[in-house]
């Protein structure tokens, strides 16, 4: 059962401080099994990543079956229903009317001075995108992934993804993957497909950047490697926290705790309200929606570690415990969630209102779905365009333009013992 506690009490500052002390990197001696795997792959390339494939994930692959191939892909296509195939273009196409909103331009400004400042945007040449495929298919992640890399204009998109005990990828992933504009797909999963897009292998090429989520292993390899190439993040557990008024309906605000707990043992689920009476309903609606769902054992690990149902005396108490859990997903379900916004300083995604449940953002929305997790939200924002996308500075002067500041310059250069630098102006005047 979800507990209730009070908010500035002992067992409030401590479930607290559990949920955001919680992290899924610190498991033993992975660090040194991902050290060595990704040496190895750096060292041997393909050889030492089919040897891996069959070690880990039971699948004999080699050069001739690495890549899915045209037949594989039409394969897919015919496993899955008109019906998803209809809403994955759907869906791949509302993020992509929202990502579009986030171009901006390369652009130059000339002074009258003889100055002319500016900045060049150009998108990242190639990116790779790592796509779980353990026990299930999540297509919707490959949308999320890959359509902001598409609309920004990535040149190369390669994605990696553990093919299954046939040698097939997921059906799924393959649609959505090539709904979404990947090139091309290699059946690689854990560290050892981190490895082989940060080093290039004989197959599978350097990328620029690896996005997308992943087990233990996935997340301490993308850690690692960050520097080789640039990486989106490194993902922890899912969290919910829901702001909610003696307004809201606990039957709802019960389902959407359950959306993401229902991830895995170590996701979050909390509820902030001003009502006790709501703080009832709404855990009697989580033990009663609980017994019903297919995904109930993890639900329950989940809800008994890290959910919890907080009472505070009113509701900027409440936006004050918010914002220092600075969650991945936020919902307000108030009288007036649009009021609420000014108060809200630190959260991935917001939700406002009772007919914006937290799944909406995970498939049709638009918004991308990646977000800051761990309380990350305090200074990380969500995948966007601006994620594959670099900037350059424009900077072009005329002579008289750099005379009316040398003198600046020199002093400044000077003053931090480079004469080199003051001098290379002083020849100029």
């Amino acid at each position: 059962m979800i507990k209730i506690i009070k908010y500035n009490t002992p067992d409030g500052k401590e479930t607290v401080d559990k949920i955001l002390s919680r992290s899924q990197l610190e498991h033993g001696n992975v660090q040194e099994i991902v050290d060595g795997i990704l040496a190895d792959i750096r060292k041997r390339g393909d050889e030492a990543v089919f040897e891996y494939t069959e070690k880990f994930d039971k699948v004999k692959i080699d050069a001739s079956n690495f890549k899915v191939t045209d037949e594989e892909i039409e394969y897919a296509y015919s496993q899955v229903s008109d019906e998803l195939i209809s809403v994955i273009k759907k869906s791949a196409q509302r993020i992509k009317a929202f990502h579009e909103k986030q171009k901006i331009n390369s652009w130059c400004e000339p002074a009258e001075s003889g100055e002319m400042l500016g900045q060049l945007i150009r998108p990242l040449d190639k990116v790779g995108v790592y796509v779980p495929g353990g026990k299930a298919a999540y297509p919707s992640s490959v949308l999320m992934n890959v359509m902001p890399a598409h609309v920004a204009g990535v040149k190369h998109i390669y994605m990696t993804t553990p093919a299954q005990k046939d040698g097939r990828v997921y059906p799924t992933t393959i649609v959505a993957a090539k709904e979404a504009g990947v090139d091309e797909i290699f059946k690689v999963g854990g560290a050892q497909a981190i490895a082989a897009l940060a080093f290039g292998t004989e197959s599978v090429p350097k990328v620029d950047k690896i996005c997308g989520p992943g087990n233990i292993f996935v997340a301490l390899a993308k850690r690692t490697v960050y520097g080789h190439v640039n990486i989106d993040s490194v993902a922890g557990p899912s969290e919910i926290l829901i702001v909610a008024d003696e307004t809201a309906n606990p039957v709802y605000a019960a389902a959407d705790l359950l959306s993401q707990a229902e991830h895995d043992e170590m996701a979050s689920s909390i509820l902030i309200t001003t009502s006790e009476e709501l703080a009832k309903n709404v855990q009697a609606e989580v033990e009663k929606q609980t017994a019903v769902l297919e995904r109930k054992a993890i639900i329950e690990k989940s809800i008994e570690n890290y959910g919890a149902i907080i009472v505070v005396d009113n509701i900027d108490e409440a936006f004050e415990l918010s914002n220092s859990i600075a969650p991945e997903h936020m919902e307000v379900c108030t009288a007036s969630p649009f009021e609420m916004l000014p108060k809200i300083k630190n959260a991935g995604a917001i939700f406002l209102g009772n007919y914006s449940p937290e799944p909406l953002g995970d498939y049709m929305a638009g918004p991308n779905h990646v977000l800051p997790t761990g309380g990350t939200a305090r200074f990380f924002s969500p995948l966007s365009i601006d994620d594959f996308i670099k900037k350059s500075s424009i900077i072009s002067f005329s002579e008289s333009a750099l005379s009316a500041l040398s003198d600046d310059i020199i002093t400044f250069a000077n003053a931090e013992g480079l004469t080199a630098h003051a001098n290379a102006v002083r020849v100029r005047k």
